[in-house]
């Protein structure tokens, strides 16, 4: 019988709110400009038929197109037919509730760790005996639920300011210049006092919309809860303290006021539009990740971009390094038929190890996935996450996996632009930042 999503677990799951529902995460990149959920079913004319089918429903709209072809390629080879769903950008938890209530549910879907876990661990198929747990290249790469292997981090990223080199040569620096948050501060504001004579700002746009403001919410908001953790010695809470949240402000404010648009512009700005913006040379800095590789190589080549930390001054800022981990787990819908399940299974395995699959994943969709036989990945941005830890730079772990709820994240998003638009203050950021937290964290018990 088929599991009915109570309506607490949709206020859980959901964090209803006039905001947009769903992950913040990479799978919401500006890159994508998906307005709705599309879907395409691999098929071969030639192929066998197989007994059982896999259904994905897939995270991350910039990779959509990567994933349908992934699936054709496999459909081509073994006659087992994949679909792959993409949710639009932001509506991912919304999107799998109502896919999930379907006869036809996901076979394969995907969390974004412990709380997305604590919403989804009853349709959990157990991974612990499945071939693809076994080529993890760390088990700290399963997401547990007890001694239950519930998912499978399938692919590791980093986020911090990309940067354009030529740009910011123009300006008279270099990203050796930059080493922590006063370098950051003085290089700004002086491309914003010359922002005239230059002909760009230090910033793109920090948008507020859905397809952009969980850059923010979200991404920007990890660097505060990390270094409270650091300092606490934890790793998740029920409630946070807010120890570094004037930081959080200085580098927010830092973004708003030395921006290719004024404050009050930004509710109405895409994630689009800040992507834009860097591609056309209207800005030097672009918060956002390796995901954004793809589409910012085919404007720029190697020598003219990179990636350096997010500085908030905190911390031994000389030995940091970009924000690295993963939000992005599979689980396998335990609900589904036998067969399904195994061809799921089967189609998992395939991607993370043969040479077609594991390709795919390293050189079109930019990914470095963390099983033994992955290919090298082009990325540039992969490539200095590497060259900083390398170089004894400690990254910064992704914690936002531990915020409590989509709720926490779109009221903290609100309260970002009501403060940027100047229609609020920061005490209401504070507000939603650490009394929210409390609030949905006790929703969680």
């Amino acid at each position: 019988m088929k599991k009915m999503i109570t309506r607490r677990n949709f206020l859980k799951a959901a964090g209803v709110s006039a905001a947009a529902l769903g992950l913040a995460a990479c799978g919401g990149s500006s890159s994508s400009t998906a307005s709705s959920a599309a879907s395409s079913t691999a098929a071969s004319s030639t192929a066998a038929k197989a007994d059982g089918k896999v259904y994905y429903l897939n995270f991350k709209p910039e990779q959509d197109q990567d994933w349908q072809d992934l699936a054709a390629e496999y459909t081509k080879e073994t006659g087992v037919p994949v679909t792959v769903v993409t949710a639009a950008s932001g509506q991912y938890e919304t999107t799998l509730m109502s896919e999930m209530e379907k006869s036809e549910a996901p076979t394969l879907f995907q969390v974004n760790g412990p709380v997305g876990l604590a919403n989804w661990k009853d349709y959990c198929y157990d991974l612990k005996d499945s071939q693809i747990y076994g080529e993890l290249t760390s088990d700290s790469f399963a997401l547990k639920d007890g001694d239950a292997v519930a998912g499978i981090g399938y692919v590791i990223e980093s986020y911090g300011l990309i940067a354009n080199k030529t740009l910011l040569k123009k300006a008279g620096y270099t990203v050796e210049d930059i080493q922590s948050f006063d370098d950051l501060k003085k290089v700004a504001e002086d491309i914003t006092a010359r922002k005239d004579e230059l002909g760009f700002a230090a910033f793109t746009s920090a948008g507020m919309d859905g397809s952009s403001d969980w850059r923010f919410k979200t991404h920007l908001a990890n660097l505060p809860i990390y270094f409270e953790y650091q300092a606490d010695g934890i790793n998740s809470t029920d409630a946070i303290k807010g120890t570094y949240l004037d930081n959080y402000k200085a580098i927010f404010d830092l973004y708003i006021n030395n921006s290719t648009c004024a404050p009050a512009d930004l509710s109405g700005k895409t994630g689009t539009d800040s992507e834009n913006e860097f591609l056309n040379g209207k800005a030097v800095f672009f918060q956002n990740g390796s995901w954004e590789y793809s589409a910012l190589s085919a404007k720029y080549s190697d020598d003219e971009m990179t990636m350096i930390p997010i500085y908030i001054g905190v911390g031994d800022e000389a030995n940091q390094g970009l924000c690295t981990g993963t939000e992005n787990y599979w689980c396998v819908n335990k609900d589904a038929a036998p067969e399904d399940i195994q061809a799921t299974l089967d189609f998992m395995y395939w991607c993370v190890t043969s040479d077609k699959g594991t390709q795919a994943m390293a050189n079109d969709m930019g990914f470095v996935i963390p099983f033994k036989k992955a290919a090298e990945s082009p990325n540039l941005f992969v490539k200095v996450d590497k060259e900083l830890t390398a170089a004894g730079k400690t990254p910064v772990s992704w914690n936002f996996t531990t915020m409590p709820s989509e709720q926490w994240k779109n009221d903290v998003g609100s309260a970002l632009t009501a403060y940027a638009a100047g229609t609020g203050d920061w005490e209401a950021v504070k507000t939603a930042f650490v009394d929210g937290w409390a609030k949905e964290a006790a929703l969680n018990g």
